[in-house]
């Protein structure tokens, strides 16, 4: 129980800081393109938005923690799947019901994937095979 509760809270971390980068620095000037189709940041629930986060945090370690064989190889694969997984969702998804820029799209899909493959090196790091 500890390893997961450690491999949650530093998935939730490092996504923190990643959401930071990917979405207030390097997708920054396509949200400020299309400001229309977003809350202004007044309106946003953080609060709201930190809790999905850690769901889909420990949703993603407990998931894994179901798998028999943990190791780092296995944490990867697992993070690159999920990541495609929800990146294409996330990204392409979206894009299908939504009217924003392809680039926001493959950004979203780029981010996901890359979030969650760091997240599968965590995971196959803290949580070993007993």
């Amino acid at each position: 129980m500890k390893r997961i509760l450690m491999a949650t809270v530093a998935i939730f971390i490092t996504w923190s800081i990643m959401d930071f980068v990917i979405h207030g620095i390097l997708l920054k000037p396509t949200y400020d393109a299309t400001a229309s189709l977003w809350r202004p940041m007044e309106e946003m629930n953080m609060p709201l938005m930190y809790l999905v986060i850690l769901i889909f945090t420990a949703c993603f370690v407990l998931i894994y923690q179901m798998i028999e064989r943990k190791s780092l190889a296995t944490g990867i694969k697992y993070g690159l799947l999920f990541g495609i997984a929800a990146g294409v969702s996330m990204g392409l998804g979206s894009y299908s019901y939504m009217p924003i820029p392809m680039s926001l799209a493959w950004g979203w899909l780029g981010g996901t994937l890359v979030e969650l493959l760091v997240a599968g090196v965590i995971v196959g790091m803290l949580v070993k095979s007993d």
